[in-house]
């Protein structure tokens, strides 16, 4: 599979890329591979069934950060590709999946061919596209019959002590292009995510699926997790180390977890699914 570069403005490329992407993920691009969930079997298999993905099949994996998702699609043994915009998810990314080709890319200026993708994924990401841009270059790309799955480990807030350390992420996120001010609820994000996704020109109904899962952490790496967060990740010095604070004082005192050396963080995995119909 060739990626191509797009006639345009390259600083237009830049600017599309969300102020706090940029600056959170590609400076603690570490923190986010070494804290990051994975995804369960279940997850990889229906989005391989789902886009069918074999040997001959071409795949995008976009945005593709670290290379989470990326890792888990190379024992499909279709033509895979990673696009990843912000430079040090990149380097993240060819260090932990070096066999995969890995090249710079926006969801809104796909590098690709018109018609020549049976499929693309796309993992934790979404929600920083302008989603009308990216869906009409996303039927672009895509073959007729070709599919696109999104994916999201979404925050399970069940337990308490979960609840609390989600919390104070949520003060810091208030402003994020994905919540709603102070509305925060899970259902509002699933919503948010179905209504961007139904209608979409020359896209069939959207297909959904849930798993859930638990990510073995040590404390400090809990901690870590949140400072991969791309608007903890972004905060400078003291106003960084505050919040982390603020997390590592819930875990010292909270009873489920004060003085335990591994905690289990849950996870929901929602799903998509899209065919390109025309």
């Amino acid at each position: 599979m060739q990626v191509k570069r797009r006639i345009g403005d390259y600083r237009d490329w830049l600017m599309a890329v969300h102020e706090v992407a940029a600056a959170g993920f590609g400076k603690e691009a570490a923190a986010y591979q070494r804290s990051r969930p994975t995804y369960p079997p279940e997850v990889v298999q229906w989005i391989v069934d789902g886009l069918g993905l074999a040997p001959g099949a071409r795949c995008v994996d976009l945005a593709a950060g670290t290379g989470i998702l990326t890792a888990l699609l190379r024992a499909s043994k279709c033509s895979l590709v990673a696009l990843e915009p912000i430079e040090g998810m990149r380097n993240e990314l060819r260090a932990a999946v070096p066999d995969v080709p890995c090249a710079s890319g926006l969801a809104e200026a796909l590098p690709i061919a018109s018609g020549s993708l049976d499929g693309v994924t796309i993992a934790q990401a979404f929600h920083w596209f302008d989603a009308e841009r990216a869906l009409a270059e996303l039927r672009r790309a895509l073959r007729i019959g070709g599919h696109v799955a999104l994916v999201w480990n979404a925050r399970e807030r069940s337990e308490d002590w979960v609840d609390k350390v989600w919390g104070v992420m949520d003060r810091v996120e208030k402003h994020a292009p994905w919540r709603n001010h102070d509305h925060v609820a899970t259902t509002d994000s699933q919503e948010r995510r179905e209504q961007s996704l139904t209608g979409a020109p020359g896209f069939g109904e959207v297909r959904t699926a849930q798993f859930h899962h638990t990510q073995a952490m040590t404390p400090a790496l809990v901690v870590e997790r949140i400072k991969g967060v791309s608007h903890v990740a972004a905060l400078e010095g003291a106003e960084q180390e505050a919040v982390l604070d603020e997390v590592r004082q819930i875990l010292a005192t909270h009873p489920d977890t004060v003085g335990r050396t591994e905690l289990a963080l849950p996870y929901r995995v929602d799903c998509y699914m899209l065919e390109r119909v025309d």
